[in-house]
C-alpha cells in the first residue's frame, strides 16, 4: 500500500465540500486497495523528514499556507525528486506568493465567472483519469480560469465546451479553459483536477474514478 498525504488547510476562503472530500479519498484509497491517506488541515507534516514517509501528496487547499521557507523547499525538492502530487479545485487558489509552486502545478485561480451546468470536452480518452468518460458530457461546477497558465506547457485532459457558456464573461482573450490536465515536473507527476466545488459531486462515481486514476497516475501505478 502506498500513501497519500491530504492537505486541507484554509488559508484563504474555506469550502463546505472538504469533510466530504477527506472522507472520499480515503474510501477510494481503501477500496482500491492502493493507498492508505493521511488527512489533515495541518501543514506540520510538510517537511523533508516526514514527506519521506508519502508516496504523494495531494492539495485542497487555498491561500498563503502557514509553512516556512525551508518546508517550502522541502515540498517542492520532494515533488522534483519523484513523489506525486495532485491538486483539487482550490490548489491553484494556494501560495500566489510562491512562484514555484505555480509553475509546479501549472498556473494559478483568476477568476470563477461560470456556476452551474456546464458542457465539458475531454481530450484525451486514452489517459487513466479520463478514459471511462464519454468525449463531452455535462457537469454542475464553479468554472476556474486561470493566469499563468499555458496549454503548451502542460497536457490537457480536460476543457470547457465554450460554446456552453457566456464567453463575455470569461477572462483569457484565447476562450481556451482547460479543466484538468497533468505534466512530469523534474522526477515527479502533477495531476490537477478543477472539479470538486459541489460535495455532491465527490459522491458521483465517474469523478471517483476520475480522482482515483489521477492519484494513481501521479503515484506511478497507472
Amino acid at each position: 500500500m502506498r500513501n497519500l498525504l491530504m492537505i486541507t488547510h484554509s488559508a484563504g476562503f474555506k469550502h463546505d465540500y472538504l469533510p466530504t472530500a477527506k472522507k472520499v479519498v480515503k474510501k477510494i484509497g481503501l477500496e482500491s486497495r492502493m493507498f492508505n491517506v493521511v488527512a489533515t488541515d495541518e501543514c506540520s507534516l510538510l517537511n523533508s523528514e516526514d514527506l519521506k514517509k508519502f508516496d504523494a501528496i495531494l492539495f485542497a487547499t487555498t491561500g498563503e499556507l502557514p509553512i516556512t521557507d525551508e518546508q517550502k523547499t522541502a515540498f517542492i525538492n520532494a515533488i522534483k525528486g519523484g513523489k506525486g502530487f495532485i491538486g483539487v479545485h482550490n490548489a491553484t487558489d494556494t501560495f500566489y506568493e510562491f512562484p514555484e509552486y505555480g509553475r509546479m502545478i501549472g498556473g494559478y485561480f483568476q477568476a470563477h465567472p461560470w456556476k452551474g451546468e456546464v458542457m465539458v470536452i475531454v481530450e484525451d480518452t486514452k489517459h487513466p483519469a479520463t478514459r471511462h468518460l464519454p468525449r463531452k458530457f455535462m457537469v454542475k461546477e464553479e468554472v476556474y480560469t486561470f493566469k499563468n497558465w499555458s496549454r503548451e506547457k502542460t497536457h490537457v485532459l480536460i476543457s470547457l465546451d465554450p460554446s456552453s457558456v457566456d464567453l463575455s464573461k470569461g477572462t483569457r482573450p484565447d476562450n481556451d479553459y482547460a479543466l484538468c490536465w497533468c505534466h512530469n515536473y523534474g522526477e515527479g507527476r502533477v495531476f490537477y483536477t478543477a472539479f470538486g466545488h459541489f460535495k455532491e459531486l465527490w459522491h458521483e462515481g465517474w469523478f471517483q474514478i476520475h480522482l482515483l486514476n489521477g492519484i494513481l497516475w501521479a503515484m506511478k501505478l497507472l
